[in-house]
């Protein structure tokens, strides 16, 4: 019985030291894989994203486009942020998710020789 306590009462230490993101999704271009994640849960208003994008692209400049289309009743909305380089392919912003419902999201990564490169993916608000 004591085993079985200290497994998980180490189990549990473990699971409260451990930082994993609230948000995270990976999109992957031809060309490029991005992991988005947060530290909290995507809500409506601005969120801070971090952006984590292969090590060969770690010099590039990178852009992040949020929009929902237009649809019966609502206009387009969008908001575009560039991107803080941290070193090591990661970066961070801040983006207005002005609403509830499905946002396209496409980051655009400039590395400083080649052509520019552009990842999509969506998130569900």
């Amino acid at each position: 019985m004591k085993t079985i306590a200290k497994i998980f009462l180490v189990a549990l230490l473990a699971a409260g030291t451990m930082q994993a993101a609230a948000f995270e999704k990976v999109a992957k271009s031809r060309s490029a894989k991005v992991t988005i994640s947060s530290e909290k849960p995507i809500t409506t208003g601005y969120n801070d994203l971090n952006i984590l994008i292969d090590e060969k692209f770690a010099d590039a400049a990178v852009k992040i486009k949020v929009f929902m289309p237009a649809m019966p009743g609502m206009p387009y909305m969008d908001n575009v942020a560039e991107a803080k380089n941290l070193g090591h392919g990661k970066f961070t912003t801040n983006v207005n998710f002005s609403m509830g419902g499905t946002w396209q999201i496409h980051i655009f990564i400039t590395p400083k020789t080649g052509k520019k490169i552009r990842v999509k993916t969506s998130v569900n608000i």
